[in-house]
Order: C-alpha cells, then structure tokens, then sequence
C-alpha cells in the first residue's frame, strides 16, 4: 500500500483503482505494523505550524488553500500530489519551496523535514486511512477530511496509530467553526427556542461525473465508500448531533436509487433518515446526488424555531427564527470557516489540547452511517451502539 509504483497522477491513480486493478485502496488493515516510535511534539514554540497538503484537487485548489491567508497559526509548507506540474505551478503561488513538493511513492520521507508539522489528508474517504496512519507513522499531526473512512475499523485504526505515535487527529468539520452554525447552538444551549421537538435537515446536489471531473471518484464505491449519505448526507447527520448535544439511539431509513442512471450503478441516490434522541427529539434527514443544491436545517422548539439556509455553504449563510410574533434574521458576520479550523488543528498542536472534532468524532458520524445503510437495507429500525 505504501509504494503507488505506477503513479503518475493522482486522477490516473483513483481511475485505476477505480477499475479495481491498484491495490494500494485495499484499506489501512493491511497495512505493516507500526515502526516508527513516538516523537515529542513539534516546533510548539512556532508562531505558525507548516502544513502538508496531500490531495491537490479542485477543494483544495478553491476552496480550502486560499483560506491559508487568514489563518494565524498555519501555513503551507508541504505539497503531495502525483501531477508534478500542478504541485510545482501550486509551490509557486503559495510560496511552497519546491524541495517540499512530495508524491506518493516517497511520501514517507516526511519524516525528515521539519518544516512540516501537520498532515492535511483532502483525498477520497478510502485513503484516508492509509494516509492518515503514514502521516502518524512518520511523526506528523494529522488534519483528515471527512468522513473519516468507510469502515468502522479504519477509523478506530486511525485513532489507535495517532494515539500509540502520540500525535494528534482531527476531523475536518468545517461547520463546527461557522459562525452562524456557532450561534444556531448557542441560542439552542441558552433555550431561546425553548424545549427542541424535532429537527429537520437536508443536503443534495447534482453528482456530474461526466461534466465535473472532480465527481469521478464519488460515484466509484471503492473510493468513496458509499454515495450521497457519506458525501453530503453526513452534513445532515453530524448537524442533528452538534444542535442537540446528544447521541441518537435509533435510526430508521429508505433509500431509492435509479440503477438505471450511471452515476448510481454502484452508489445510492437518495436516502432519507430518521433519528431518535435519548431526550425524545425526532430528527428528519435527507441526502441526495440529483437535487439542486440545498444546504439547510430547521429547529423546532416549544418557544420558537430557527432556519439556516444555507446552513452549510463555504461563504453565504442566512439565519431566520420564527416566534409567535413574528419573524426575525438574526445580524451575524460571515466569517471563514476554513481558517478557523486551520487555526483550532493547530493551536491544538500547540497547546498540546485535543482537537474540538477528534478521531471520534468522525468515528461516531461513521456508525451511524452504516447503521443507516443497515436500516435501509433491513426496513427496520436499527439500534445505534
């Protein structure tokens, strides 16, 4: 798993193992066993911890790198990539020397640069635990998109290998560090919308695999362990979470996919969810590939309800809570989500603290996510442990 021999581009790498002729996505199991021993912590004293990006793909390109710019504790100063022209063009604008551009093949090797602090695994959920686990191997902190990884095993064999190398794991739950989705718990947790009922939340786009090279590997079950649940379903699911503070007990699910439609010959279209919570609040959730986007949830209380829609974009938030006399949009400042997390991993690292969405953290969406899978598959209700 540790040596992509063939490489010579990340997108030829995923269509390979697309066709399920590359091995090296066969999971974090089959990995060797751990050499490398716990290092103390690293450059603590720094003002800002480098980064080592590993996946330079369209969310990286637009979305995540440029947040670098706000950040106070994070820099890039590590690429890994298999297109050496794309890393070498990305070296340039972010100012990264080109002694710090990495492949796949000798990724391990940064271990010896001390100018990488942090690991920020952005590739299909199926390497994540291959990377997540090299990173820790070779003394690195570990930033890790969600979800975390398709198995219940990866992800507790992620946690385990950061714990035994004594580095710290992170889950990229942007929204936790969004301001309005900040304010939507804070007006929870104080009561304003008095004793929560239900929860509604739903999360769609359109999957273009044809149109949108940056879809290819999310309609690919190998590489992205399952489809609109795993990919935008889990915005629905981990926001019922953090807006209750609770766990659910139980799910129940149906899910409809044309199997006819290429793009959900191995991955499902849409699912629709239902949480119970121990304190008696329902939770309504939808995901799907073949909607226009939508990115909002509603809380329902006895005093009052609040709206965010969109709830979960990069940039644009709008909130509304409705009372009895009337309605009203709430004056919150818009404010960047990405370097907020950059920030937290780092300061994290820095304080020796444990990251606010830890290995856990995406463990716990991923069981939840195959219970779902269960409950659908099953059409019962499904207990959560």
């Amino acid at each position: 798993m540790h040596d992509l021999k063939h490489t010579t581009s990340r997108r030829h790498f995923l269509r390979s193992a697309g066709l399920g002729t590359t091995a090296a996505l066969a999971g974090a199991a089959g990995l060797a066993p751990l050499t490398t021993a716990a290092r103390p912590m690293q450059n603590a004293d720094k003002k800002k911890l480098g980064f080592a990006i590993v996946g330079l793909g369209k969310f990286s390109q637009e979305e995540m790198m440029p947040a670098f710019k706000d950040c106070k504790h994070a820099e890039i100063t590590a690429l890994v990539s298999g297109s050496p022209d794309k890393a070498q063009r990305l070296a340039k604008e972010y100012g990264v020397d080109s002694k710090n551009i990495y492949n796949y093949q000798n990724f391990d090797s940064i271990k010896d640069n001390p100018a990488v602090d942090i690991v920020y695994v952005v590739l299909p959920p199926s390497m994540h635990a291959e990377y997540t686990i090299r990173a820790a191997q070779a003394g690195k902190h570990v930033l890790c998109e969600k979800p975390m990884a398709p198995t219940v095993e990866e992800c507790q064999r992620m946690i385990d290998v950061c714990k035994k190398a004594n580095r710290k794991l992170m889950i990229a739950y942007r929204a936790q560090f969004e301001p309005f989705n900040l304010d939507a718990i804070e007006r929870i947790r104080k009561g304003e919308l008095g004793k929560i009922q239900a929860i509604t939340s739903d999360h769609g786009r359109i999957v273009d695999p044809k149109g949108d090279k940056a879809d290819e590997w999310r309609v690919v079950r190998k590489l992205a362990g399952g489809g609109s649940l795993m990919d935008v379903g889990i915005y629905s699911l981990n926001a019922t979470r953090y807006l209750t503070g609770e766990e659910p007990v139980e799910v129940t699910a149906q899910e409809y996919s044309d199997k006819s439609d290429p793009r959900f010959k191995e991955v499902e279209n849409n699912i629709h969810f239902t949480l119970r919570f121990p304190s008696g609040i329902l939770a309504t959730c939808t995901s799907s590939y073949d909607i226009e986007q939508v990115k909002r949830f509603r809380v329902f209380g006895n005093k009052a309800w609040l709206d965010l829609d969109p709830a979960t974009d990069y940039y644009e938030h709008e909130m509304t809570i409705g009372k009895k006399d009337g309605q009203m949009k709430p004056s919150i400042k818009e404010g960047n989500q990405f370097a907020a997390e950059l920030d937290h991993m780092a300061e994290s690292v820095m304080q020796n603290k444990t990251p606010k969405t830890p290995g856990e953290e995406g463990l716990q969406d991923v069981k939840i996510i195959l219970a779902i899978y269960e409950a659908a598959k099953k059409g019962k209700p499904v207990k959560v442990n």
